[in-house]
Formats: structure tokens, sequence, C-alpha cells
């Protein structure tokens, strides 16, 4: 399989670890990460990088100053919390522009779509992996560690207010994300979001009774706001 050398530029930390994740699960990517842009633009002008997820707004310089001097030399796709740069970013024909918080879906469908262009090796077609051949478990953040849970052994993730508690058919896992964060990385399906403080995997659902869910002996309710989506999807009109 053709690799995809990706470099993921972004001063604050804490976005950068959300790609990172993100490039975890894509077979095809190699990641690398710096949140010194001035660093970043030297690597990328070196010739050994085909992709950059590069932030809009940095301090040392901003995304549209490193497009001007990358001079088009790799694919680009901007990561930022502001859409009103997409416009001025595809003057510079990026690939992609990413707005914050970033879910795993739509990552991978911006890096599809650079990894389509990449050139196969002499006797090498380029495959671009579907979501199901992707690694089927995440990543999930502790008080001390991430543990890693298989999204198959999930029943439903119960969201608090800065935290949730990820139930499987043996444990309970208390996770520092947020219930919203949970949803977004997630695949959908089977993973679905019924209720403001509930995500419920579709496959572990045994019955649907009104607006309540059973997943065995646990009872998920079904919110206003999310009841026609659900019943969309599962046909309970």
């Amino acid at each position: 399989m053709t690799t995809l050398r990706t470099l993921a530029i972004d001063d604050e930390p804490l976005a950068l670890r959300v790609l990172a994740e993100h490039a975890r699960r894509v077979p095809f990517l190699h990641l690398t990460c710096t949140t010194d842009p001035i660093q970043g633009l030297v690597q990328a002008q070196g010739g050994d990088i085909d992709l950059v997820l590069l932030d809009v707004q940095m301090a040392a310089l901003s995304g549209m100053q490193f497009l001007q001097l990358l001079q088009g030399r790799c694919a680009v796709i901007l990561t930022t919390a502001y859409p009103h740069f997409a416009l001025e970013g595809y003057e510079y024909a990026v690939a992609d522009y990413l707005l914050k918080p970033i879910s795993f879906e739509r990552f991978l469908k911006a890096v599809q779509r650079v990894y389509a262009q990449v050139p196969a090796s002499p006797g090498e077609s380029v495959v671009v992996p579907s979501p199901a051949e992707l690694p089927a478990y995440s990543f999930i953040k502790t008080e001390h560690r991430l543990v890693r849970v298989n999204h198959a052994d999930i029943r439903y993730i119960e969201g608090g207010r800065d935290y949730a508690t990820v139930f499987t058919a043996t444990e309970r896992i208390l996770t520092l994300t947020s219930l919203g964060k949970l949803s977004e990385t997630l695949p959908h399906p089977p993973f679905m979001r019924v209720h403001k403080s509930y995500i419920v995997a579709l496959n572990q659902i045994t019955s649907v009774e009104r607006q309540r869910i059973y997943l065995g002996q646990a009872v998920i309710p079904i919110g206003d706001t999310y009841r026609a989506d659900f019943a969309r999807v599962v046909g309970s009109g």
C-alpha cells in the first residue's frame, strides 16, 4: 500500500492530539506533528511530505503565509475553527477544509480525496480503504491513560457534563472525553446519538418500545431532538 507522508502543523498540542488519534485509524497515513510552523515549512519544502494538515491561525506564521511560501509543493488540508477562512484557502488550491472540532468521518473523507490522487508505484495500484477496512476500535482517554476499546464491545455510552461512561458487556469505562466528542469520533453506524445524554450501538439493541430503547437490561430514553432520525434509521416509524 502506498503511504501518504503527512505533516500536521498546529500550535495547539490538543489539536495535534486529535489529528494523531484520527490518523492512527487510517492505514495509508504516516503522520508526524509539529507545533512550530517555521519548522514545518522547512520540512514541507524539503520534498519529503505529500500532505500537510495546516492550522490557519498560528502566531509565528499564519496558514495563509505558509501557503504563499509553500508554493504548491505538496497537498494541503486546512484545519481551523473559523469557517470564513475557507474561501481564501481555496484560492491557494487547498485539497480540503476541515472545521474544528474535526470528526473522524470528515477527516477520513478529506485524506481519502488526497490519497486517491497519489500516483501508484510501478506495478502497484492505489486502493483507497473504505471505513469498514479501518481498525474497529478507539482509544478512550481515562484519568491516567488511553484505553483501547473495540467498537464491537460497546453497548452504549452515557454522558455527564465533562465526561462519559462507556458501557460494555463486562465493564464500565469512565472517560474524560465529552459525549459530544465521542459522537464525532465513533463510526456512524453502528453508533448513534439518541438523547442528549446517550449514544447507543444500533447492533446491540434488543428491542424498541415507545420512546425507549432496550439493550438487554439497560433502558435508554429517546430524546425528542433525535426521535425522527432514530425512527428513520431503524424503521420504527
